[in-house]
């Protein structure tokens, strides 16, 4: 009997040494190749973990298979070390996945002010990682299953009911399903990326995180808005860098008649020369509008992205008002009131206005044959049906 434990002790020794040296040599190997590129690096800091559990738990199973003295226990260890054994592997290959993206990654930065295709590779990879590593997880599990006799006994029932049970399950999780794909949708349709900059459901924010169920944006007050992701394939969203960051912004200001045009247009032209917020590709002033007793001046401006815009387009508002207030209050908005003495009617006046008691009925539609010929082309599709109670009442007028 001490024989068969002495026998297993030196069986998990010498399996344990035989790891500790594997793990070294791989510890040497990857030191050595991270001095010339980045990925062993990576490899070791994320696997090194798992694969030496791994190791491990091979090590422990080929003892206890081979030099363990009890046959009731030996099958009961066997059973836990290759669950062991499917969980470290499944570990294993999750790490590697997370290696092979990482690197991916590092070749795509998104800090430099082109960044739209390193975005686009980076909002994929990283769904393809989630998707990966879920896949590994279900497949271990199933794995795991199926060292059991009585799972691996009921397997043929479970297949042959596979068709309802996809069907049920189809059903049951009909809007977490449209989710997933609906994130596979948007990733690789290119139409929403990590750091995308976007207004949706009236906020505007950028986009911090797309996973397969839910998209997460960090709005400009430092707030998240989390949207499922049929949200971005079923409402119209605005995306303000799908193919550049560069922006146009308005400043709207309505101003007394007495303002100046010109000589604000010369005053933007300084404001703008003395700001690095502009990027010098647009500066337009223009009145857009004058009713109401106000003029109505519209500035156009544009900058890099979104948030100089936004601190361009305070700077240059602030700046007119400062300037309008100093140098023309005569335009600041006013609301005018004429006072003036009631007249009494039929006197006060020497003359006489004749007013005509039949009104005019020329209008834009009607009244005159260029009225008419206009009104046509509106009309012309439409066919005019005339019923015997018109028609009459035509005749008799």
């Amino acid at each position: 009997m001490w024989d068969g434990w002495m026998e297993f002790g030196i069986a998990v020794l010498v399996g344990l040494a035989v790891a500790a040296v594997i793990a070294v040599v791989a510890h040497v190997a990857l030191r050595i190749a991270a001095r010339r590129q980045r990925w062993p690096e990576v490899l070791g800091r994320r696997s090194r973990t798992p694969f030496r559990s791994l190791l491990v738990a091979i090590v422990l199973w080929a003892a206890v298979q081979t030099a363990f003295p009890d046959e009731l226990w030996r099958s009961v260890l066997g059973q836990i070390l290759t669950i062991a054994i499917i969980a470290a592997s499944a570990w294993l290959l999750a790490s590697l996945v997370l290696v092979v993206t990482d690197v991916a990654l590092g070749r795509y930065r998104i800090d430099v002010p082109d960044n739209r295709v390193a975005r686009r590779i980076r909002t994929q990879m990283l769904i393809v990682r989630r998707l990966a590593v879920a896949i590994i997880i279900v497949i271990g599990i199933g794995a795991v299953l199926l060292t059991f006799d009585s799972v691996r006994a009921v397997g043929a029932s479970v297949l042959a009911s596979a068709g309802i049970a996809s069907v049920v399950a189809g059903l049951a999780a009909q809007s977490v399903l449209a989710n997933v794909f609906a994130g596979l949708q948007i990733v690789f349709s290119d139409a929403l990326r990590v750091d995308d900059v976007v207004v949706a459901d009236g906020e505007w924010g950028r986009v911090g995180e797309i996973t397969l169920s839910y998209v997460v944006l960090d709005l400009w007050d430092d707030r998240r808005l989390v949207l499922p992701c049929t949200y971005f394939t079923t409402t119209p969203f605005e995306n303000w860098t799908r193919r550049g960051s560069e922006l146009l912004g308005a400043v709207e200001m309505d101003l007394d008649w007495n303002v100046s045009p010109a000589a604000m247009r010369t005053h933007l032209h300084d404001v703008l020369e003395k700001t690095d917020l502009w990027d010098r590709r647009t500066s337009v002033l223009q009145v857009t509008d004058a009713v109401a007793g106000y003029v109505r001046v519209r500035i156009l401006v544009t900058a890099k992205d979104a948030p100089t815009l936004f601190d361009l387009r305070c700077l240059v508002r602030e700046a007119m008002v400062t300037w309008v207030q100093r140098t023309m209050p005569q335009a600041v908005p006013v609301q005018r009131i004429v006072m003036s003495d009631a007249a009494t009617p039929g006197h006060g006046s020497d003359h006489h206005i004749t007013h005509d008691p039949t009104p005019t009925n020329d209008g834009l539609f009607t009244g005159s044959a260029e009225a008419e010929r206009r009104a046509s082309t509106f009309t012309n599709a439409i066919p005019v049906v005339v019923t015997d109670d018109l028609a009459e009442r035509d005749r008799r007028d």
